[in-house]
């Protein structure tokens, strides 16, 4: 009689490799517009924040200093 935890963990990997072949892997033109768009997003939302911090820390100066 076979160990049902090794047919089990057979079973599995069998899955898994079955669930790879189903992964549709992007194209280079694709992949490189998105890491652009995705890049770009990263830097804009970083430039708000710093602007947004900057505008925050001036304002607390100020009511420091009154």
């Amino acid at each position: 009689m076979a160990d049902p935890k090794k047919t089990q963990k057979a079973s599995w990997f069998k899955g898994m490799k079955a669930e790879f072949r189903k992964i549709v892997w992007p194209d280079q033109k694709s992949l490189t517009k998105q890491t652009i768009a995705v890049v770009s997003t990263s830097v804009a939302l970083a430039l708000i924040i710093k602007i947004l911090d900057m505008i925050m820390t001036l304002g607390i100066d100020v009511l420091v200093t009154l």
